[in-house]
């Protein structure tokens, strides 16, 4: 297969599954059957592109081939008439859009799709899985590893989540505002799943900073639909802060640097500021939430660009604020590490000491806050915490990053 043929599907697969899932979905009301039409799809092009050439347009090609091939499955289903009517009608029109100076001008449904995937009759175990894969085309053993569950247990849940979203009929559309109040808070937790995975798979794997800036492209979607929602505000802000210092989360020969180590000059100021503005909107509203807590956590920190240094103190009152309002164990975990530079790291081990030994178990990031407050107390055991954070991290950058501490960790104890 000639290399571009190659490329410019795997180009278009990654950069657009979603809004083209979401379009056949909308329209067929079948998730699977849409997640079938488009890999016939993809399939062909992999055939058909190295002997024909890419079209001008890959997304408008891919868009009509999976309209074909969601028709052909229709057909051999029973189906109403009407209801067989109303898909060939919407697909044609589909069609005549692409065809139109061979633009790709179809409205993108991922919002509405992104609903679906959270409506209160699916399992709520399940929304942010199921949004994963469904809009932004995340294999199931990926996100089985992200949740900690088996492959094929994942692979069930989402199979038995889009067969309800067909067979319950659930609407692919922004609900009415009486309805959002319940809604929002899962949409947005997929949200922020979503770019968390994008943060994490940081090392050189290009499809995982696409997944953040598709993250914020939902974000912004959301924001655009609810303008007035203190929570979705403060969920764009928070992911712009965070993305504003991608370029400075490792050093010219890749390695890991830590927040509070990281050159201020590298981080984006325009998005800073954008961020920055846009919690100011939020707190506007006066309902503060836990996304706005988190994007003002990371407001502090961003202040270090201007002050010099980190107001460890806020950072302590926020913590506060964002435990009481949602106490996960990645915000207690968190609290605990910003108290022991707030106040000393036998405070900080304190708060450690009262989590649950089998919730932090497996945690990488109490291993890791937990070994730097053993070595910041000279504590010998922090050298036993360095080994477990380092054997439960997935990046090799950090790996290699907690493994010169721990060398440093044992020289001190030596010494």
């Amino acid at each position: 297969m000639p290399p571009d043929a190659g490329r410019a599907a795997e180009q278009v697969a990654r950069q657009s599954y979603g809004k083209l899932i979401a379009f056949l979905a909308a329209r067929s009301r079948d998730v699977p059957a849409a997640e079938d039409a488009l890999s016939e799809a993809l399939a062909s092009a992999l055939r058909v592109w190295p002997e024909r050439g890419v079209p001008d347009n890959p997304e408008a090609w891919l868009l009509v081939a999976a309209r074909r091939n969601l028709m052909q499955a229709a057909r051999h289903r029973t189906v109403a008439a009407k209801a067989q009517l109303t898909i060939s009608l919407a697909f044609e029109e589909a069609e005549e859009r692409m065809n139109e100076a061979g633009t790709a001008v179809f409205p993108d449904e991922r919002l509405k799709l992104l609903f679906a995937c959270t409506h209160p009759a699916i399992d709520s175990s399940v929304h942010t899985a199921l949004m994963l894969q469904t809009i932004l085309g995340i294999e199931a053993r990926t996100i089985a590893r992200a949740f900690v569950v088996s492959p094929e247990a994942m692979s069930q849940r989402l199979v038995r989540a889009k067969v309800k979203i067909r067979d319950a009929g659930i609407p692919f559309a922004v609900p009415p505002r009486p309805a959002l109040s319940g809604r929002l808070a899962a949409v947005l937790s997929a949200i922020y799943a979503a770019y968390g995975l994008g943060w994490d798979g940081l090392d050189g794997e290009e499809e995982h900073h696409s997944l953040a800036g598709e993250a914020i492209w939902l974000g912004r979607a959301l924001l655009a639909v609810l303008p007035d929602e203190p929570e979705a505000i403060g969920l764009l802000s928070l992911m712009l802060h965070c993305e504003a210092r991608r370029s400075a989360r490792r050093d010219s020969d890749g390695r890991y640097v830590p927040l509070d180590e990281q050159d201020t000059a590298a981080w984006n100021a325009n998005m800073i500021a954008e961020a920055d503005a846009l919690l100011r909107k939020a707190g506007g509203f006066e309902r503060f939430g836990p996304f706005q807590c988190q994007a003002a956590i990371q407001s502090v920190h961003a202040a270090r660009r201007l002050s010099g240094k980190t107001d460890w103190q806020a950072l302590a009152t926020l913590y506060a604020a964002l435990v009481m309002m949602k106490p996960t164990l990645g915000a207690r975990v968190g609290q605990a590490a910003v108290i022991g530079r707030a106040s000393s790291a036998a405070a900080g081990l304190e708060r450690l000491d009262q989590l649950d030994a089998r919730a932090v178990a497996s945690y990488q990031p109490y291993w890791a806050v937990r070994a730097f407050l053993l070595a910041e107390a000279g504590d010998d055991t922090a050298a036993d915490a360095y080994i477990a954070a380092i054997g439960l991290s997935d990046s090799p950058a950090v790996r290699d990053f907690l493994t010169g501490r721990l060398q440093k960790a044992r020289q001190a104890i030596s010494g």
